[in-house]
């Protein structure tokens, strides 16, 4: 589904200076990995990266088996609309209500006419959102307001409109930073689930090592743009954990509590609208 050979890339858009340097990745269909390392080393960078959202320096990314830097404008957007990028903030408008900005995760897969339709007046496809927002704690704030949102409610939203996307590939940015323990656990429990039980598969950028450790079959640990661990958790020791994080003076202990009030880069282009 993914291969990045020999991959520079930008951390933002038309940035000539490298954040990624020398990457190879290759992701297999309904594969669950979880990106790890301190603050700047490179996880936004590789997520946007693969979401075709910055154009590589130098190397090569293919998704589907293409490479959407060699298509016109039109179809690498096409491609685009194969993937869901959630980013740590989601680019919520704050007067939109609840069902609204959840069911946006379906307009890539919608005609003009019907998402104007069902985004203007909801109808029958709230139930679509409301089943996504009850998965994520979130039951009762359908009809909600988003600025009548706490910041770990606006982040779940973020992931209940993840959740009722169509596409086969789930790219998401530090979704847990604004949750306590608990929820983070429970909120990376149905992300994982429902990707397992759909086929789809997750890419997912934490600081939670505890959480990586012991829900992702598949870590990769970057530090300085360049990845230093791929495989599984068993095979990255407390050592290795210790010296991702070392460079960091705020550096998590190796059960780390959810990260409070984290931010995260704004997103060049809403991905999964």
């Amino acid at each position: 589904m993914i291969e990045l050979i020999g991959l520079d890339a930008p951390a933002a858009p038309g940035s000539q200076v490298a954040a990624l340097r020398g990457v190879h990745l290759r992701v297999q269909a309904g594969e669950q990995l979880a990106l790890v390392g301190a603050s700047g080393a490179g996880k936004t960078s590789l997520l946007l990266a693969l979401a075709a959202a910055t154009r590589p320096l130098a190397g090569t990314v293919r998704l589907f088996g293409q490479d959407p830097w060699a298509l016109r404008s039109a179809a690498r957007q096409h491609l685009r609309g194969q993937l869901c990028l959630a980013p740590q903030q989601p680019p919520l408008p704050p007067r939109q209500r609840v069902v609204t900005a959840v069911l946006a995760g379906r307009l890539p897969g919608w005609g003009l006419a019907r998402s104007l339709a069902t985004l203007w007046q909801p109808g029958t496809q709230a139930t679509l959102a409301a089943q996504a927002l009850a998965e994520f704690g979130l039951a009762d704030k359908l009809w909600s307001r988003v600025d009548r949102l706490s910041g770990g409610e606006r982040q779940r939203v973020g992931l209940a409109r993840l959740r009722v996307s169509q596409a086969p590939l789930w790219l998401v940015d530090e979704p847990l930073s604004a949750l306590d323990p608990v929820r983070a656990s429970q909120a990376l429990a149905a992300l994982q689930d429902a990707a397992r039980a759909e086929g789809r598969t997750l890419a997912c950028s934490l600081h939670q090592v505890d959480l990586a450790r012991s829900r992702f079959p598949r870590v990769v640990a970057l530090q300085g743009g360049r990845i230093v661990y791929d495989g599984p958790p068993a095979g990255f020791d407390d050592a290795g954990w210790q010296a991702l994080y070392a460079a960091q003076a705020d550096a998590p202990a190796l059960a780390t509590p959810a990260d409070e009030g984290a931010v995260a880069p704004a997103c060049p282009q809403a991905l999964c609208r």
